[in-house]
C-alpha cells in the first residue's frame, strides 16, 4: 500500500469514527431543540397573527434568553383531549425533543365527563413517556358555572397526572390572563397579543425547567 493510500484509509477511518460519536437529528450539535406545543385554540392563537401566537412568542422569549430552541405550533382550534390524543403521533413527527401539552379547556366548555378527560390525558402522557420525550403539562380550570363537584373533579386532573407521570407541571395556562378584559380578545376567552405575552412571561421558568431535563438527558424522568 502506498503512503497516499494509507493516508486516505486513515482519513476515512477517522471520519467514520467521528460520525459514530456525533448525535444526529433534533438536539444534535448545531441543531435547535424541537419543542411541540400541542393544544387547542389557546395554543393555535385564534384571532392572532401567527407571529403573535403562543408558540412563536415563547420561541422568541427562549431565544432571547440564550436557548437554541424551535417551538412548533401544533394547536388546533376546538380540539379536545380526545382530539389531541388521536393526532398525537402525526403532530409530533419523529424528532420532537419535548412537548408542551395544553388541552382540556374545550372538554370543560362542552361538559365532557372529567373521568373521560382524565383517561384521554393519561393515555396521551403514557404515549409520550414511551417515546422518551420531555413533557410540560399545562393545567386548566373548569368554568365555575358547571358546579362545584364538576370543577373539583376537573381541576384535580392536571396535578394528579403530572405527579403520576412525573412531568413538569404548570398549574394554570391562563394564569394572570383569564377574566382580565384588556388581556383578551373580543370574545373575552382567547388571549390578545398582550395576553399571550403575560402567559409566556409566567410559563417561561417552567419551560426552562423542561429544557433542563431534556438537555440533561432525563426525558420525562427526574
Amino acid at each position: 500500500m502506498t503512503v497516499n493510500r494509507r493516508m486516505r484509509a486513515a482519513v476515512v477511518a477517522l471520519v467514520v469514527a467521528l460520525a459514530a460519536l456525533c448525535p444526529t437529528g433534533a438536539g444534535a450539535i448545531g441543531a435547535p431543540l424541537r419543542l411541540v406545543a400541542l393544544g387547542d385554540s389557546l395554543t393555535a392563537g385564534l384571532g392572532l397573527a401567527p407571529a403573535e401566537a403562543f408558540p412563536a412568542r415563547l420561541e422568541a422569549a427562549l431565544r432571547e434568553r440564550g436557548h437554541d430552541v424551535s417551538v412548533i405550533n401544533a394547536g388546533v382550534s376546538g380540539d379536545t383531549s380526545a382530539g389531541g390524543l388521536a393526532r398525537l403521533d402525526w403532530s409530533l413527527g419523529g424528532d420532537a425533543d419535548g412537548v408542551i401539552v395544553e388541552l382540556g379547556a374545550n372538554d370543560a366548555l362542552r361538559g365532557i365527563s372529567p373521568a373521560q378527560t382524565r383517561d384521554n390525558l393519561d393515555r396521551l402522557l403514557a404515549k409520550l413517556d414511551e417515546r422518551g420525550v420531555g413533557v410540560l403539562l399545562a393545567g386548566m380550570l373548569a368554568p365555575r358555572n358547571l358546579g362545584g363537584d364538576y370543577a373539583r373533579e376537573f381541576d384535580a386532573i392536571f396535578p394528579d397526572l403530572a405527579e403520576r407521570h412525573d412531568v413538569v407541571f404548570y398549574p394554570f395556562f391562563l394564569d394572570g390572563v383569564a377574566m382580565v378584559r384588556e388581556l383578551n380578545g373580543d370574545d373575552g376567552m382567547h388571549p390578545s397579543g398582550a395576553g399571550v405575552e403575560v402567559i409566556v412571561e409566567r410559563i417561561l421558568p417552567s419551560v426552562e425547567g423542561l429544557l433542563a431535563r431534556i438537555e440533561g438527558g432525563e426525558g420525562t424522568g427526574d
